[in-house]
């Protein structure tokens, strides 16, 4: 078991070395909360990692060569996966609006199934499949209509959400399907948010599942793997969340007597805690009882404290001996009132200070911007070896790279 917490020593040599912000992972860490996954498993199934919470191609493949798989949402991160090593056996495909080419290409590559949404797409993909003379093999993507108790913009398994096959035409597109003659039926998939904190919502949803499945049963449709998605929660402030052991064990536990493979698409709990965004105070600012300090990191960076309203935990590394503790607003340069990664927190800092911004390893940078044109961070990589540069910072002529002067 890794020490979760992070050297000082270590965060101050990234800083110095690349600047900030700057994202630094930790390959141990990345390892560790890949095997909770895995191991729990074992060889009842795969661990489909969920590429859109990271897709740094270093990150994708320690989690490749950890045996993990991979849960893709778009063409562009299965060249990703494929570019860092990952298996396409192990590929599932899911997203409510694969594109033609999309489908195309993940079939040339043979990918492990995709998760379908709707009838539509079980028509696109059957059509596309018979013109290239292949049999596709396709997953139902079902909303169970459970409450993942979770920020409504990540809840994806309520019937108002655009996620899944409604719960009334499960079985008729399951039927559907079997009747089209480029498909390969081969399971069923749920999932119903991310940032879950409790077990309840899974099984909840595994007992629908498993009603849909045994109807199917019965009417001669039998399904080689049950896929319930990912969405479990860590600790940013005072969550506590199960394990994934937890969550596996009570699952295996129900299908006692069933032989389905299982999926899980697990992506925060592989990779928030794996991860932290440096940031440098670049000035201080008091207007009446509001204390700013200004970093050099904004919500392009970092955009879950603007969009979810998420909690950090932020750290400031050598605290000025002679700093007045104050409540302060953790702010950045963009021009936006709603440019903050945090409020109101007790801190002593001062111009200069360097800041960890904890828990930043999921959709940090696989959800920044170049908004105000500002350039996207460097991402590190420690090891018990090196400090490993997984992605440089942008540089400026690559903000306009591929744009082109207007010349009528």
């Amino acid at each position: 078991m890794s020490d979760l917490a992070w050297s000082d020593a270590q965060l101050k040599e990234v800083a110095a070395t690349y600047g900030t912000p700057c994202y630094v992972y930790r390959q141990d860490l990345l390892e560790q909360f890949a095997d909770a996954w895995i191991n729990a498993l074992g060889d009842r199934g795969t661990v489909c990692y969920a590429v859109k919470a990271n897709s740094n191609l270093a990150v994708l493949q320690i989690l490749a060569r950890r045996g993990c798989g991979f849960d893709i949402v778009s063409e562009g991160e299965l060249h990703r996966v494929i570019a860092a090593g990952g298996s396409p056996k192990k590929i599932v495909f899911s997203g409510v609006g694969k594109s033609f080419d999309a489908i195309r290409f993940a079939l040339e590559q043979q990918i492990k199934c995709f998760n379908v949404e709707s009838l539509r797409e079980l028509d696109h993909i059957n059509s596309i499949a018979e013109s290239m003379g292949v049999i596709a093999p396709v997953s139902l993507r079902v909303n169970p209509n459970v409450d993942a108790k979770t920020h409504p913009y990540i809840s994806t398994g309520l019937k108002e959400n655009k996620f899944g096959i409604a719960a009334d035409q499960v079985i008729d597109a399951y039927q559907h399907a079997s009747s089209l003659t480029s498909l390969s039926v081969i399971g069923i998939d749920c999932h119903i948010g991310s940032q879950i904190t409790e077990a309840e919502p899974f099984m909840d949803a595994l007992e629908k599942v498993l009603a849909w499945v045994e109807e199917l049963e019965s009417l001669g449709i039998t399904l080689q793997h049950i896929d319930l998605g990912g969405g479990l929660g860590v600790r940013y402030d005072n969550e506590t969340p199960p394990q994934p052991a937890e969550i596996i064990a009570r699952v295996l536990a129900r299908l006692a007597n069933r032989t389905e493979q299982l999926i899980f698409e697990p992506g925060r709990s592989i990779t928030a805690n794996a991860g932290v965004l440096l940031s440098q105070v670049l000035l201080t600012k008091h207007n009446g009882e509001h204390n700013f300090a200004i970093i050099d990191a904004a919500m392009n960076d970092l955009a879950r404290p603007s969009l979810y309203q998420s909690w950090q935990r932020i750290q400031v590394i050598d605290p000025p001996e002679d700093a007045t503790p104050l409540h302060w607003d953790i702010v950045g340069p963009i021009c936006e009132t709603g440019d903050f990664i945090a409020k109101q927190r007790p801190l002593c800092l001062a111009e200069q200070s360097l800041l960890v911004i904890h828990s930043a390893g999921a959709y940090g940078f696989s959800m920044a911007s170049n908004y105000n044109s500002r350039r996207r961070a460097a991402e590190i990589i420690l090891s018990d070896r090196c400090m490993h540069l997984a992605r440089a910072r942008e540089s400026y002529t690559s903000l306009y790279r591929d744009e082109y002067l207007f010349e009528g």
